[in-house]
């Protein structure tokens, strides 16, 4: 009897705890590793991303840059973290091409992570030197056309946003051009605005400034509608490259074996953030916006992910784009 009386104390403690960190969680600041450099777009949203949950956590969520390697040194960092709710990735398509990308993945995005839920959906834009004769996308789309193969196309590094919408707009159009990879964004579009290359495709969170400026061409938005803050600037649909349609979609990662009622938590505290109106407002002057709150949560990232990575997997490989 005292046997039994003991084993079933046991499993009552046992089931207790999860309810126990569930209502201490967070007793500490928690952490948001950005893979990518300070200052880029998918840093930019994670740092009001960060002030949106702490204020739904009440406690401080630390923004940590963990950049290199397309991202993939991060993956492996927080894969690899402590599965306590105190080290949350932030991780954009990037997740979803990995796989293809990487000849050896440093994580495998389906089985390495909980899920918290999306984020955001940031449009991306066509953009060039001043230098370039072409005024609209049509011009644009023949001048490529014809001289694409001499062309030069920046981006931000193997598998960035920039790099995989290079390689899906080359897919549609059917011509190759010479790819110029850069460590990190602020490089590429330096060179961009220097004349140095020729064209990129980059995220509304990092070439809004530069368009409104006039410091750079602006072709077209990658989404199918027009983007609010960029209105007078068409869709590459409407220049007439029917089909073509690329955002950059971020979401929410923890380690594997995260307790359910702290990624419980988590969710609650990112559905508060994406109807927070002022991450709204910020991420509207960018270009951005938060998902809608039925996305914001695990299994819509689940879903999400595996459609991407196969979207993107034949993508990559009749590229031929590999990385060690």
């Amino acid at each position: 009897m005292l046997w039994r009386v003991a084993l079933c104390l046991g499993l009552f403690a046992m089931a207790a705890v999860p309810s126990a960190m569930a209502q201490e969680y967070p007793s500490k600041n928690v952490v948001l590793i950005i893979p990518f450099a300070a200052g880029g777009p998918t840093d930019t949203l994670g740092r009001n991303l960060a002030q949106s949950m702490g204020a739904a956590l009440k406690q401080q969520v630390i923004v940590e840059n963990v950049p290199g390697a397309g991202g993939t040194i991060a993956y492996a960092k927080s894969a690899k973290a402590k599965p306590d709710g105190y080290t949350i990735l932030l991780a954009h398509i990037g997740m979803s091409t990995a796989p293809a990308l990487y000849r050896k993945p440093a994580v495998n995005p389906l089985t390495d992570y909980e899920y918290v839920g999306q984020v955001a959906d940031v449009p991306m834009t066509l953009i060039a030197k001043k230098g370039l004769p072409a005024e609209s996308f049509k011009d644009f789309l023949a001048y490529f056309k014809a001289n694409g193969k001499k062309m030069t196309y920046g981006n931000a590094g193997l598998g960035a946003a920039s790099h995989l919408c290079g390689l899906l707009f080359m897919s549609a159009v059917k011509i190759d051009t010479q790819t110029v990879s850069y460590k990190g964004t602020a490089p590429a579009m330096a060179d961009l605005m220097g004349g140095h290359i020729d064209f990129m495709c980059d995220q509304t969170t990092n070439t809004t400034a530069q368009i409104k400026s006039g410091a750079v061409k602006v072709y077209g938005v990658t989404t199918r509608k027009r983007v609010p803050s960029l209105s007078n600037v068409p869709t590459l649909e409407e220049g007439g490259l029917k089909g073509f349609e690329v955002a950059v979609w971020h979401g929410l990662y923890l380690p594997k074996g995260t307790p359910k009622p702290v990624i419980d938590r988590l969710v609650s505290a990112l559905q508060s953030a994406v109807k927070d109106p002022n991450l709204k407002a910020k991420l509207a002057e960018l270009g951005a916006e938060p998902v809608p709150v039925e996305k914001a949560n695990p299994e819509s990232l689940r879903k999400q992910l595996k459609a991407e990575i196969d979207k993107w997997g034949p993508i990559i490989k009749a590229a031929g784009q590999y990385a060690d």
